[in-house]
């Protein structure tokens, strides 16, 4: 598996990935993806790096454990050869537990896929106002904590919210070779509205929050390519919009 940038770029565009089949479906109104690339990368060291990437989110307001595990043959139009959703919390497994039993199916065009929850600060509306929101279940998540702070909107408050991230690690010849673009290694975090709520004025308490989950963010990037050794990171959005621009402008740094 060669075929790592020559560059570690920060942001990148792709209008033309084709909509994924997923476990939950999140309206939004921009994704956020982190790419990973390992030089030389054979199809037999996946599994480590998978497992290093899923291990430190426990650190970086993640959960410890992987809520559920697909896997994908030869493209994403084509039906899973194999799913298990274990759950919340203690319902959840190891990392690499969860890794050997997916990758017990190790093909070169084959894609695995693993959900893990990670915490954010996301603003709570009142009923009628809600804005857009990962679609929930039998398997809902609980809500770690959250903060009265006043914010825009009557009622509205800032809770520390889970949400489901999605993993993914790619053989070789998966979908053509998706690889190259997407990493060996992508992570698919979903809507970046926690990171900008552009929809909202932004007093002391909400840009606190913003910035704390701009924070976190920064810190998991960072451990996930330390702890897995990648050569070349992207952090990048389905827009192609700058990330880092939008952010300084939100958080008004820009003179």
């Amino acid at each position: 598996m060669d075929g790592a940038p020559a560059s570690n770029i920060i942001e990148h565009s792709s209008a033309s990935l084709t909509p994924f089949r997923r476990l939950q479906s999140v309206e939004m109104s921009d994704t956020l993806f982190l790419s990973l690339w390992y030089p030389n990368l054979r199809l037999a060291a996946l599994p480590d790096k998978l497992t290093a990437v899923l291990g430190e989110f426990a650190a970086h307001g993640g959960e410890p454990t992987v809520y559920a595990a697909t896997v994908w043959p030869i493209g994403w139009t084509e039906s899973p050869v194999f799913q298990h959703v274990y759950g919340w919390g203690e319902r959840g497994v190891d990392p690499k537990f969860a890794v050997e039993e997916a990758l017990e199916l190790l093909h070169d065009d084959y894609a695995y896929e693993f959900q893990i929850g990670w915490s954010l600060w996301e603003l709570e509306r009142p009923p009628g106002n809600a804005g857009p929101s990962t679609a929930r279940g039998a398997n809902d998540a609980p809500r770690f904590a959250q903060d009265d702070s006043a914010i825009s909107g009557l009622d509205a408050r800032w809770v520390r919210e889970p949400r489901l991230v999605r993993v993914t690690g790619y053989g070789p010849l998966f979908d053509e070779g998706a690889y190259e673009a997407d990493g060996h290694i992508r992570i698919d975090f979903g809507t970046d509205a926690p990171f900008l709520e552009e929809e909202v004025e932004l007093d002391s308490a909400a840009a606190r929050h913003v910035e704390e989950n701009v924070r976190q963010l920064v810190g998991l990037t960072a451990a996930l390519e330390k702890a897995s050794g990648a050569t070349a990171r992207l952090l990048w959005s389905e827009l192609g919009e700058s990330l880092a621009q939008r952010l300084a402008a939100r958080l008004g740094v820009i003179n």
